[in-house]
């Protein structure tokens, strides 16, 4: 549904437990450039992490690095990220996705928003079902992502639950008519995946680039929304020119954070 939409399947991320105490991405100690999850000022917590030799020294304040540098760090993020989501027991999971879908229900820009563009979860993501139902229920006009063969996305209307069938990379798309890949411009509420996003809103997606070029076209008054799991705001994301930063998150625990 969303193409290499959450900018890579999520098939091959299989979903299974690991060591149900211990979640979360790994914080243990990078390479020069790495990046680690931001940690919330609490007490008897550490400070925010930051890259190891500071900001600049890993990609400048922006979180941009250079061409030779963006795939690998991206690459070493996304990894861990992954490993952390595949750890966490499918309780944790479930109980997450209604955490968020609450969260953005209580949107005030939800309150007036008459079209919303989400997306369906697979593997081991958010669960944003029980939200886009929520949605459709309350009588928004719900537009879901298709995978169109060029890894642009397309978008059609969700009718319901039984309006989804299989598509392709494991995905489930809507079976309504394509209304075309300038149709998320009509949303007056965007809600995107994302495996990380930083304090700046860049945000880490599966390498497909789907979700760059459909942010791309949204309006600058627009909010958009990213969902993560505890722990995947993080400090810093790798960006180059063409990654698309996101207004706002949704954390699971934690609720909405404006970035933008």
């Amino acid at each position: 549904m969303h193409g290499s939409g959450r900018d890579e399947p999520e098939a091959a991320d299989s979903g299974k437990s690991g060591d149900p105490s211990q979640p979360r991405i790994p914080a243990e100690p990078l390479p020069t450039g790495g990046f680690r999850p931001a940690q919330r000022n609490m007490p008897g917590r550490p400070e925010v992490n930051r890259p190891a030799g500071g900001p600049q020294a890993a990609a400048g304040s922006s979180g941009q690095v250079g061409s030779e540098d963006l795939a690998g760090r991206k690459a070493e993020l996304r990894a861990r990220v992954l490993a952390a989501r595949r750890a966490m027991p499918a309780e944790q999971r479930t109980v997450a996705g209604r955490q968020l879908r609450d969260a953005v229900l209580e949107l005030p820009e939800l309150q007036m928003a008459g079209t919303v563009a989400a997306y369906v979860s697979v593997g081991t993501e958010p669960d944003t079902r029980g939200l886009i139902f929520a949605l459709w229920k309350r009588g928004s006009y719900v537009l879901l992502p298709v995978l169109r063969p060029d890894s642009d996305l397309d978008w059609a209307s969700y009718e319901g639950p039984d309006s989804l069938a299989a598509g392709p990379r494991g995905l489930l798309e809507p079976t309504e008519p394509c209304r075309g890949v300038t149709a998320v411009t009509s949303a007056d509420l965007v809600i995107v995946p994302a495996l990380a996003v930083d304090r700046a809103g860049m945000r880490l997606g599966r390498g497909g680039g789907s979700y760059d070029r459909a942010l791309a076209r949204v309006g600058q008054g627009i909010l958009t929304v990213a969902l993560l799991y505890d722990g995947e705001l993080v400090s810093l994301v790798p960006a180059g020119p063409h990654d698309q930063p996101v207004r706002a998150v949704a954390v699971a625990g934690e609720g909405i954070s404006r970035l933008r």
